[in-house]
């Protein structure tokens, strides 16, 4: 029940779903009481305005993602940890699994293999029923590394873990099993502060490497090159209103974990 409610009521907290739910006050109250929907339009404009302009949306995202910028050179450690959400099953039409936006996770983490930084890859993630079907993320990854040479005796699959709470938790057990003391964590650079965060309170010595960083210190440049471009990165965009989406959706994940007592 966590687990589906941790998913559906952030949603009313989302740009795109707080509008929604604006919208529709609107529709309701538009002939009885006019002042109430004006007000309900205007609070669906502004936070569809706000949102998904780079201004907002890049400085959100580097907030999470510049906490835990890489070392030139990453050290050696004992395991690769790669947590799930970057690969899609290979279902009709696809002839095999693909990567998805964060697939750069499982890239990643057979470069730092092949660069002898760890032994092993524990790839950690199942797959919500209810949010497609398909293999566990953990053996979708695990299809891709030995694709690209990974050999199979170096992987680990753990494919029970639904949220990163799970991914910790489950990761634990296979390292106290092995004797294993100290892991590199792949994950996304916006995801990394509350997984670092999960997996220390876990009592897990764990160096954060993240990858699949949306925003470059380029991009900030970008916003201030010329008037024209700051101008128009005021605009409204789907792919600024996606960014700032997953943003506050790692605010309101910290948040909430911290509640739990998970971090």
């Amino acid at each position: 029940m966590f687990l589906y409610l941790s998913k559906i009521l952030p949603l009313f907290f989302y740009p795109l779903g707080l509008a929604s739910v604006s919208l529709i006050v609107a529709l309701v109250t538009l002939r009885k009481r006019p002042r109430i929907a004006t007000i309900a339009i205007s609070i669906s404009l502004a936070v569809l305005l706000l949102s998904s302009n780079a201004w907002v949306a890049k400085y959100m995202v580097r907030s999470l993602e510049w906490q835990n910028i890489p070392t030139a050179q990453i050290p050696n450690a004992e395991a690769i940890v790669v947590l799930g959400g970057a690969t899609k099953s290979a279902i009709w039409p696809r002839p095999t699994v693909d990567l998805s936006e964060p697939g750069d996770r499982v890239i990643y983490a057979a470069q730092l293999y092949f660069q002898k930084k760890a032994p092993i890859i524990i790839l950690s993630g199942g797959r919500i029923d209810w949010r497609g079907s398909g293999s566990p993320e953990s053996a979708d990854m695990a299809t891709i590394l030995t694709s690209i040479g990974v050999p199979a005796e170096a992987l680990i699959q753990e494919p029970d873990s639904l949220n990163t709470y799970e991914n910790a938790v489950n990761v634990r057990k296979i390292l106290e099993e092995r004797q294993i003391k100290k892991v590199l964590l792949i994950t996304s650079a916006m995801h990394t502060p509350r997984s670092l965060k999960i997996f220390q309170r876990q009592g897990i010595d764990v160096i954060p490497t993240p990858t699949d960083f949306i925003v470059s210190q380029a991009d900030l440049q970008e916003l201030v090159s010329s008037p024209k471009a700051a101008i128009l990165n005021l605009l409204p965009n789907t792919d600024n209103l996606n960014q700032f989406t997953g943003a506050l959706k790692e605010y309101l994940g910290t948040f909430i974990y911290w509640l739990r007592g998970w971090i």
